[in-house]
Parts: C-alpha cells; structure tokens; sequence
C-alpha cells in the first residue's frame, strides 16, 4: 500500500476521508434546500395572502347576510381605528348596497377534540345576536367532530344566537354555552351535535370569550362603526 509522500519544502497531502466528503456533500444540498425554501416563499407569499384575503372575505359575507362590501378596523377600548394604527382586534364591518352596517365579523377559536377550532362569527348589533358562523380550520374527528362546520341542524343554532349585554352593558347577560343534544331550552344555548361534544363544545366556548369581550365594545362604539362605511370597500362580493 502506498503512503504519502513529501518533497523539501511541500507538506505532505492528507486524502480526504469518505466521511468527510459525505458530511460535506449533504451540507451542500442542505443549503441548497433552505436557499430554495426561502426562494418559494418568497415566490408564494402573495399567492397565499390574495387567497386568504378572497377565503375571509367570503367567509364575512356568509356570517353577515345581507352584506355585500366590507371594511376591516381595529377595535379596542380606543375605539376604531384603521389597521396598524393600535392594538386592539381586527374586525370586519359588513356593510349592504346601501352602505347601512348590516353587522360585524369576528374571529374566534377554542380547543377541540384534537386541535384549536378557528371560526368566523357574525354579530348583529340590531338584535344584539349572533347570525352565522364559518369553520375557518379545524383536526376534528372526520363524520363525528367535524360536523360542526356543516350540519344543518347545528348551524341553525347560529341563525339568531342570543347575545344580549346585561344591565350594565359591560358582558353578555347570559353566558354562550353549548348543552346536550335535544335540551336547548334558551336563546343563548347551543344545541350539541350528537357524538360530537366536545366539538360542539369548543365552538360555543369560542364565541362566547369573544362575545363576552367584543360584544360591549362594539355597541359603545356602534356610532363610530357605522361611520366606517367612509373608509372605502375593503372588498366585494366574489
């Protein structure tokens, strides 16, 4: 077997090992992968946004009836505000043809059977209710959990959900709670799908937390609401 072999002046050359060449090799395609990672979502950032923006938009007008534009605000105990501008929540005022505010939509989420359920609601101030809601993600068990985003007698409870303030104005007079299936007795309940419980459970969890909050902000600043109509269309109907 040859060894290596040094001249005056020259040191002597040591081969690179396999391992070394397969360590730098796979350091090569990692780099490579995370340059191109970074390379398509770069690419498919305002692919993804425009799609967001057009699955929001239709979700508002699914939980607003009657809507036909929108404009987005900030609301907090500041009052409204445009986006960016404070903290606070990002609402959808839904506006009709005429520009009268036919109702607001709000995002929620509560814990599921397996994961976050993340829904859309639509608040009435007129009746002080709730009018639709949309699934907007949800892991829920398929056939059972699931139901929740689609089952028509589900969804009915969501048609007129109480959601009246108390005396006081600062929470909702009667909590929004979910109750088992066939014992709804009360406007504020919500009627549990059958096998599905907890789902049912985490939707009705959901909108009463951001009731119990938005809920008196939105009718202490009803006026100003009303008068971001002003702002210009946030969007259309698709």
């Amino acid at each position: 077997m040859s060894t290596p072999t040094s001249t005056p002046g020259h040191p002597t050359a040591t081969p690179q090992t396999p391992g070394f060449r397969m360590i730098r090799t796979l350091g090569g395609i990692a780099m490579l992968a995370g340059l191109l990672v970074v390379v398509v979502f770069q690419w498919t950032a305002p692919y993804i946004a425009e799609n967001q923006r057009i699955a929001i938009e239709k979700a508002v007008f699914q939980v607003v009836p009657g809507a036909s534009q929108r404009v987005d605000v900030v609301l907090g105990e500041a009052g409204v505000l445009a986006v960016g501008d404070a903290a606070g929540e990002t609402v959808y005022a839904a506006f009709d043809d005429q520009g009268e505010l036919r109702g607001l939509a709000v995002a929620a989420g509560a814990q599921g059977y397996q994961d976050i359920v993340k829904l859309l609601y639509g608040y009435d101030p007129s009746c002080q209710c709730v009018r639709g809601i949309k699934i907007l993600k949800m892991t829920e068990t398929p056939g059972l959990g699931d139901k929740v985003a689609f089952d028509p007698a589900f969804l009915d409870n969501f048609v007129a959900l109480d959601a009246s303030l108390n005396p006081a104005g600062d929470a909702l007079a009667n909590p929004i709670k979910a109750v088992k299936h066939g014992h709804k007795q009360h406007d504020w309940e919500v009627d549990a799908i059958s096998g599905a419980t907890i789902s049912s459970v985490a939707v009705a969890n959901a909108i009463d937390r951001s009731m119990q909050r938005m809920a008196p902000l939105i009718q202490r600043h009803l006026a100003a609401l009303r008068d971001t109509a002003a702002l210009g269309n946030s969007g259309g109907v698709e």
